[in-house]
């Protein structure tokens, strides 16, 4: 596998490596080519699987990433806990063992990787404008059990502004919460609202305690070389950001 992934621009603690993945490296073709880690998604379960394992092998990880059944809800799984094989309907995990990867599956939701400033706790959350709302980095953040000002957080690549349309009931949602969200939508021509989800995620991860925030800067939306985006072709693939201690 070619080794085409990002690596946050984050002074994580020595020991914690966090990575999302791109399009290139797999064996998948079509709407899926190449490097899809998702089994849901209709792509063939051998390439899939493939695809796993060559991620694996690169990582050198000694065991599967705990991959979530996404629901873009706030449940948290414990990857330190051995879950007998079943896939968690959850959308975080986290870490406090070596060698056990979180991980989760985006094309335009907002992946957020999570690290102890002492590298002793590591998490993943999957969030969507659903999940954000509903409280799913919160929830991450109170799972991990670390004091939130000694967490580091990094927003992975997203669906940018300029691409995330949205319609009044996603803006009234936030803002029933966060009169300031407002601040995140931007009003466009058709009436509606285009939707900054780095911002709404900063906005959220701030009121939790979380003041050191990296990255923000993607949108897999106008970047069909390098991402997979939901938005921009509804069948397609998933990248991975995952997030582990060595």
């Amino acid at each position: 596998m070619a080794a085409d992934w990002l690596e946050p621009d984050w002074p994580a603690p020595p020991g914690v490596t966090a990575l999302t993945t791109t399009r290139p490296g797999g064996v998948s073709r079509g709407p899926f080519a190449s490097m899809n880690l998702a089994a849901h998604v209709g792509d063939d379960a051998e390439a899939v699987a493939a695809n796993r394992r060559a991620l694996r092998a690169a990582l050198d990880l000694p065991a599967e990433p705990l991959w979530l059944s996404q629901v873009h809800g706030t449940a948290v799984a414990d990857v330190s806990v051995d879950d007998g094989g079943v896939v968690p309907e959850a959308d975080a995990s986290v870490s406090a063992v070596s060698g056990r990867a979180c991980a989760v599956m985006t094309a335009d939701c907002l992946p957020v990787l999570f690290a102890a400033r002492d590298g002793s706790a590591v998490a993943a959350a999957h969030a969507g404008w659903r999940g954000l709302v509903a409280g799913v980095l919160e929830a991450t953040v109170e799972k991990l059990g670390t004091p939130p000002e000694t967490l580091l957080a990094w927003l992975g690549p997203a669906i940018s502004q300029a691409a995330f349309e949205v319609g009044d009931e996603v803006r009234a949602a936030f803002v029933a919460a966060d009169p300031d969200a407002d601040t995140a939508f931007l009003p466009n021509a058709a009436g509606r609202w285009q939707a900054d989800l780095y911002a709404l995620a900063r906005r959220r991860l701030s009121a939790a305690g979380v003041g050191a925030v990296y990255g923000g800067g993607e949108c897999t939306y106008r970047d069909s070389r390098r991402f997979f985006s939901y938005r921009r072709e509804a069948h397609c693939g998933r990248m991975a950001s995952i997030i582990f201690i060595r």
